[in-house]
Formats: structure tokens, sequence, C-alpha cells
């Protein structure tokens, strides 16, 4: 068999492929990618999601690590993504090790590295942990699972890390808000609504117990998942719903009157805010091809704020959050960060900011979107996914990049770029990124617009270009 490992890793069906022989390779192949750089003997933490035989999982990579001279520190429960990487920075760590499926179903587990750096392992990483990898397959007896207790140690993250929140937040902001969480029986638990109750917010939390079946969905706060979590906070007259995803890198949430605002909403929103908050005299915000141009219109709206567009993936977002200082990055699938944090996308903080933003501006979400709007002009933003055989998918694309249609819908496309699929940039800001699927015969079009009609126009060109 082969084991691709990618930016968020391997992820595959326990039992099938993910079994503890095939980990014990992957870890192998990931202290010899650890011991090949400078600074291994600081040693690497092991995070895991809340996943059914996560944490023997982990112990087994700890074996592996330390087998190998590299001390591990593994966390002491199910530990969300950002946490296990902020420990990075806290403890001053050669890397993580964080075993997650994020919000694919329960049978699935994975495991993914990040490096020091605190951002997705950039290509250069991952393609040298999958030549390891591979050796490690052909060569069996070079994997070490006889582990050295003196170099293992188990670690409590969260004192660094909610030390670290109350530098980024206004805790006493946060004091006077009534707020529901859903960690949907996943590794949230304890964090999003641990730290509100630590600074006197009122929470409550639903599907806050460990359930490693996610109690029969997925641990993806999408609407469908998110209906109980919107009544709650009708019934309760509460502020807000915040919800995070299975290892709490993503966030979902919920105005006061339980409808969901969209990933491409809250980070605009986020920006809107930190520069009402920080007053910077000029920065830079990051963004991918695929999400909301928004922000564009917010950034020139103060004339000293540059946008940096990315490829999709938070891998390239980090890592130009990291090289420019940027006051925010964001992915429209959900993915946020802010200055002074880790170049890591984090659904805890993201919920928090929206907390602190609604209790500071004294407006519910909508009324802060209305505000917005005046600035910016409204926005409309959709994804819509074509069914498109294989065989003529990359036919498609090739058209797309090579002949690109003049005009759609009566708008003209003003120029086109190739930074990640293709995207067709209109008259009266609108545009259209084009972008086939690695796993499905599907392309998936993304499409935005100032109002309603227009983006409807769009996706009826586009269903009818795509055929």
């Amino acid at each position: 068999m082969s084991i691709k490992f990618g930016t968020d890793g391997w992820r595959a069906v326990m039992a099938r492929e993910f079994t503890f022989d095939n980990v014990a390779v992957v870890a192998q192949a990931i202290a010899n990618y650890v011991k090949s750089r400078n600074g291994w003997e600081r040693g690497v933490v092991i995070g895991y999601d809340a996943r059914l035989l996560s944490d023997l999982f982990a112990d087994l990579i700890a074996d592996v690590l330390t087998a190998n001279g590299i001390p591990a520190l593994v966390t002491d429960r199910d530990t969300p993504t950002p946490v296990t990487v902020y420990t990075i920075r806290a403890k001053g760590l050669a890397g993580a090790v964080m075993l997650t499926a994020s919000h694919n179903p329960p049978q699935y587990n994975g495991i993914k590295f990040i490096p020091e750096t605190c951002h997705p392992a950039l290509p250069e990483t991952t393609d040298a942990i999958e030549e390891q990898i591979a050796y490690c397959l052909q060569n069996p007896t070079s994997v070490k699972r006889d582990g050295k207790p003196s170099l293992k140690q188990t670690v409590d993250p969260r004192p660094d890390y909610f030390a670290h929140l109350h530098q980024l937040l206004d805790t006493r902001a946060l004091a006077g808000l009534k707020v529901v969480y859903d960690p949907l029986y996943a590794t949230g638990r304890g964090y999003v609504d641990g730290f509100l109750r630590e600074v006197g917010a009122q929470v409550e939390t639903i599907k806050g117990e460990r359930n490693p079946a996610f109690g029969g969905s997925l641990p993806d706060p999408n609407p469908q998942n998110l209906q109980l979590l919107g009544e709650r906070v009708r019934a309760t007259g509460a502020h807000l719903g915040l919800s995070t995803d299975g290892d709490a890198d993503r966030f979902g949430v919920v105005d006061a009157d339980g409808e969901m605002i969209t990933a491409n909403q809250v980070i605009v929103l986020t920006l809107w805010y930190l520069l009402h908050k920080l007053k910077p005299g000029e920065g830079h915000v990051v963004r991918t091809v695929a999400t909301t141009h928004q922000i564009d219109a917010l950034a020139r709206s103060y004339g000293s704020i540059t946008v940096h567009e990315t490829p999709v993936g938070f891998k390239w977002v980090g890592s130009t959050m990291a090289r420019t200082g940027a006051l925010v990055g964001g992915e429209e699938s959900g993915g946020l960060s802010v200055i002074g944090h880790i170049p890591e996308k984090d659904g805890i903080l993201a919920d928090l900011l929206m907390a602190e933003m609604v209790a500071k501006e004294g407006v519910t979400l909508k009324q802060a979107l209305a505000q917005l709007a005046q600035q910016t002009g409204e926005y409309r933003t959709q994804r819509i996914d074509l069914h498109v055989d294989e065989a003529r998918k990359g036919e498609l694309m090739r058209r797309f990049r090579e002949e690109p249609p003049a005009s759609l819908n009566g708008l003209h496309v003003v120029s086109t770029n190739s930074i990640d699929g293709v995207k067709l940039l209109l008259e009266d800001d609108a545009w259209v990124l084009v972008r086939p699927s690695g796993t499905e015969p599907l392309i998936r079009c993304y499409i935005e617009a100032h109002d309603e009609e227009v983006l409807n126009g769009l996706k009826a060109a586009m269903q009818k270009l795509v055929g």
C-alpha cells in the first residue's frame, strides 16, 4: 500500500488502513524528518481529538518518537488542533503531531505534522515526510517502537492557551454575555465554554459530552447540524450561539435570532472589528482566492490595508500571515486567525472574537453586518457543485484557462487569474472561481455579486456553460 501525506496529513478508515502498524510507520517518518532538522532535541507535542482510540494512537506515536530520542509531550485529554499548535510556541518545541480527521465521519482518523512555524506544513515538509513514509514501508525494520519513558511526559496545554487568550481578548466585555455553545460532541468541550465561564459569562453547553460517534452525524458546524443551537439561542434569549468542528480549528456562529452567519461574514466582521479596536495606521489582510471580496472593499475604505490573495488552503494563508504580520487571515471554509496569535486557523478564538464584538459594539451580528454594508456595499456569495465526468473535467478547465468567456450574464470579464483554478473577475466587482474537485467528478464554482439577482444570473450562466 501507499500512504499519501499532505497538508492535512494522512486520513483513512480505522481498522482498514488506519491501523497501529501504519500509524507507527507514519510516526517513524515524522521522526526521521524531525531529526533531519535543527532543534529536534526540544521535542514534539502530540495532541488528539475525540475519536475512538485516538489516545492509544497518541501513546504509540510517543513511543516511536521517544525510541528515536525525541522528547514527546502528550496532551492529558483530547485537545483542539489550535491548542496543540499553540503549545509549540508556549513550550518552544520543534513541532506538533495532531491525530484528527477534522469533520470527517467517525470511522476516520488522521495524522498531521505542524512545524515550529505554527502554520500548516508547506509542500516541502509534507513531501519530505511522504518520502520517509515510502522508505519505512519498504524497510519495516527501521520502525522503532520501544519507547523511552524518560523522554515522555503528559502536559495540560489549557493554562498556557487560556493565558494567551486573556492577552488577546477583552475579558471584561465578555463577562456580560449570555451564550449557547455546541462542541458537537467533539474536542472543543471545555475550551470555548470553559473560557467564557472563567471570565464570568453565562453559558449553556449542548452536546457537551465526548461521543466518538458524534451523535450519528459529522462534527461539522453547518446549518443542518446547528439547528438545535439556533433553537436554544432563541429559547434562552442568548446574545449568540457558538460552535466548533471536530478538532475546533473551524467555527460556527449563530446570531441572536437563531440564524447562522456564514464564514465569509465572520471573517469580514473580524477585520471590521479589529480595525475599530486596534486602529492601525496600515496593515495587511490575507484571504484565499475563494473568499469574499468584501474584505477588499473594506480594506479600500481604510486606504492603508493591503490585501494578499492566496491559493485555497490555510497553509498559504498562515505562511503569508507569518511573513506580513497580517491583522486577519481567513478562508471561506471556516478558517481564521488574527495578529498576535499563531498563524493557524482557530475556531475557538474566532468564536470568542465574535462574542467580544457583540459585547463591545452592543449590536447583534446582523446589525453589525448592516453597518458594515453601509461602508462596503452588499455582497452575496455562494458555492455550487456541478457534476462533470472525469473525462470532461480536464478539458473544461483547459478551456477556462485558455479560452475564457468574454462575458457572463451580460457582465464583461475584466481579467482572469489562475492562482488556484480559474477566477473570472467581472464588472461591478463580481467574480466566479472554477476549481476541479480532486476526489469527486465535480467542478466547484464560487460566485460573488452585489445582489441576489446578479448572483442567480451568474449561477445560471455557469450551469449552462459547464453543461
